[in-house]
């Protein structure tokens, strides 16, 4: 017999298909269920290190946090990580496969199949219920060869679909017909119902265009679910969800610049500062400087850590910085950023494009050398500075050394890990998630500001978050249906 299993599909990307899927996946584990995420194919920057040393899209981590099992390889087979406007990194199970324009994986992504099939199935062995996820729309009937990410998984697997439709951009109407009409008959008859969602108002209001979509359609109704603002609390899986260049809030003691790279990634390392009620973190884009009054400026995480570095200095971004490190302001470089901060980057094998070394932005006394092979792991160790326990992953390409990494910000499962500028005011280090730890984050703030730092502690921010999120959707939709339509695959 086979699992129950449902895929959640939806008329565009950004339309809280990762949200819905993370929320039903922590209502129904709350049931006694043993559910388990799965997104076939993710395109994602924001990545998690599972606890075997795999990458895995961010959502996929979280919804696996929410239904309380440990993130694996096997609930994103696929994740596609853009490095420019034409060409990713193909990440299969975990590990590197290749570096491909759009053009060359359109023409290879069917040669993947198997493997996400395999990985389905080891998935569902372990549940009692699958919660798939789609990417983008199954109406992108231009990809429709060789999909592995929307209806060409799920002819694969023979699965139900729920499509989600997002009323908070407009047009939720017409996207929803319009997808059912570009779909197939025998795939717009996999489709069992629709969903609404980010709905602001009276939902009585919206009662004829439900009235309208399912005449056309002859999709069900599951339920029209109102904008969630809490979202905002949880982990980002897309950059587009930054508000760059809006501070988090009114005026606050203590001031975080981060400017927008062009591929940055692995920018949830800055929610635990983004949540902190006494931290302004503000986004800056391009065109615009880095703010004069900042306490510290974070360098992100790059996807293309050579391409972000020209970014800095045609914005003029590396001159905002060396004018804050002479108003005596604080600069933390995390990964990709770490390695700008030094004195050269050095790519002989062209693992970013062509082999070049490039001048660091000259703030730490290192060196970076990009190697091929890919650091990816679970860590804990402690700030070496407030003696502080930090625990997060290391995902990054380079080996990274110098005078200043005498002086390591970290120790790392006994190593050290990242530099110290002489006079202190200029870090970095390869470590993902370190604000997450609430007593160093503190330490860390604390230093920034005199002062008490009383912030949320971020662990049970999230956990306090998912329950919520599964309390509003218990409410606004039927999941007895739902798990009725998961079982229709058996």
């Amino acid at each position: 017999m086979r699992k129950p299993a449902i895929m959640f599909q939806g008329t565009g990307s950004d339309v809280g298909k990762s949200l819905i899927v993370a929320g039903l996946c922590r209502a129904f584990a709350r049931r006694g269920l043993a559910v388990r995420p799965f997104k076939p194919q993710n395109m994602s920057n924001n990545a998690a290190v599972t606890p075997d040393g795999a990458e895995i899209g961010r959502a996929q981590a979280l919804q696996a946090r929410a239904a309380g099992v440990a993130p694996s390889r096997d609930m994103n087979p696929v994740l596609l990580k853009p490095q420019s406007d034409r060409g990713a990194q193909v990440i299969v199970q975990g590990r590197l496969w290749d570096t491909l324009s759009a053009r060359a994986y359109g023409r290879r992504k069917a040669e993947l199949l198997p493997q996400v099939l395999e990985a389905f199935e080891r998935l569902s062995s372990e549940a009692d219920l699958v919660l798939v996820e789609g990417a983008g729309s199954p109406a992108e009937v231009n990809l429709r060869q060789g999909d592995i990410a929307n209806m060409g998984f799920v002819e694969a697997v023979d699965l139900p679909v729920v499509l989600i439709g997002d009323i908070n951009r407009g047009g939720v109407i017409a996207s929803i017909v319009g997808t059912a009409a570009l779909l197939p008959d025998v795939e717009r008859e996999r489709i069992k119902g629709f969903i609404i969602n980010k709905f602001r108002g009276d939902p009585d209001l919206f009662d004829d265009g439900l009235e309208v979509i399912e005449t056309r359609t002859g999709f069900a109704t599951l339920g029209v679910v109102p904008y969630f603002a809490p979202a905002g609390l949880l982990p980002a899986e897309d950059s587009v969800s930054l508000r760059a260049g809006e501070e988090n809030g009114p005026a606050r003691a203590i001031k975080i610049a981060v400017p927008m790279l062009a591929r940055i990634a692995n920018f949830d390392d800055l929610d635990p500062l983004i949540a902190e009620p006494e931290v302004a973190v503000v986004f800056v884009r391009r065109g615009e400087a880095l703010p004069g009054d900042a306490d510290l400026v974070i360098l992100p995480g790059s996807k293309a850590t050579l391409a972000d570095l020209a970014v800095m200095r045609e914005e003029g971004w590396d001159i905002d910085l060396a004018a804050h490190l002479r108003r005596s302001g604080q600069v933390l470089g995390i990964c990709g950023g770490y390695q700008m901060l030094g004195r050269e980057i050095a790519d002989p094998d062209g693992i970013e494009g062509p082999s070049e070394t490039v001048a660091g932005l000259g703030h730490l006394d290192v060196k970076t050398l990009l190697t091929g092979e890919k650091r990816l792991q679970e860590v804990e160790g402690r700030e070496r500075a407030s003696g502080q326990t930090v625990r997060g992953y290391e995902m990054h390409m380079g080996l990274t050394d110098g005078t200043d990494g005498k002086r390591p910000m970290l120790e790392l499962d006994g190593r050290p890990d990242g530099a110290v500028s002489a006079d202190g005011r200029v870090m970095g280090c390869y470590l993902h998630g370190l604000f997450t730890a609430d007593a160093f984050r503190r330490a860390f703030l604390d230093r920034l500001a005199a002062r008490a730092t009383s912030g949320p502690a971020f662990e049970h921010r999230l956990e306090s978050t998912l329950d919520a999120l599964a309390d509003h959707l218990e409410t606004h939709l039927d999941l007895d249906r739902l798990l009725q339509i998961g079982r229709l695959r058996t």
